[in-house]
């Protein structure tokens, strides 16, 4: 699995009920129920996707994030993840709403603008960066709310959330010393547990 998943992982507890937004091939909602003995449910909107969920024996449902979670009752889960999404959707805070609507507590992870690489890359070419984080140029992105740790730390307090926990991902593995310690600047990949209060 990749580092923000792996780090998810431990995050989670045993017998969870999760709803994993924008879940991918599902390899994550697949490890965690043969390891963690979860349950639940993924929303993928990809078509390969939801074949590869399928594949896996995740249930998996086709879902366009940008459509809220009207469907899903309050409380209706103890965890609801979102990885590698909140940078696509139109109303990300809006979102973040409904996630802490559905469960108590959200795990949210997404592209650090403002890593270092990024700031060097744009600064010295002019260009805006494309990396392993942000592997699309600018005209082809589903990218459209870029962020960084200290904005996403920002919409929690303007929204009376708690951050539970924090933790960076540098390419595929989790951040060193410097980057818990300048997530801003050293995290290339951001992932927070949020909870309300």
């Amino acid at each position: 699995m990749r580092a923000d998943l792996a780090l998810i992982y431990d995050w989670v507890a045993e017998g969870a009920h999760v709803l994993d937004l924008a879940c991918g091939d599902g390899v994550l909602l697949d490890t965690l129920a043969q390891h963690k003995k979860v349950t639940g449910y993924g929303l993928e909107i990809d078509p390969d996707g939801i074949t590869a969920c399928v594949a896996r024996g995740v249930s998996v449902i086709e879902h366009n994030l940008d459509d809220g979670l009207g469907c899903f009752q309050d409380n209706s889960y103890d965890l609801v993840i979102m990885t590698q999404a909140l940078q696509a959707l139109r109303r990300p805070d809006k979102m973040l709403d409904e996630m802490l609507r559905v469960a108590n507590e959200g795990i949210i992870t997404f592209p650090n603008f403002a890593y270092w690489r990024h700031r060097i890359h744009l600064g010295l070419r002019g260009y805006m960066p494309v990396s392993k984080s942000l592997p699309h140029a600018w005209y082809d992105t589903p990218n459209i709310h870029l962020s960084t740790f200290n904005d996403f730390e920002h919409l929690c307090q303007e929204k009376g959330l708690v951050i539970v926990d924090r933790a960076v991902g540098v390419g595929n593995q989790r951040g060193h010393w410097s980057s818990r310690l300048w997530p801003n600047l050293f995290g290339e990949i951001a992932i927070f547990r949020v909870r309300r209060r």
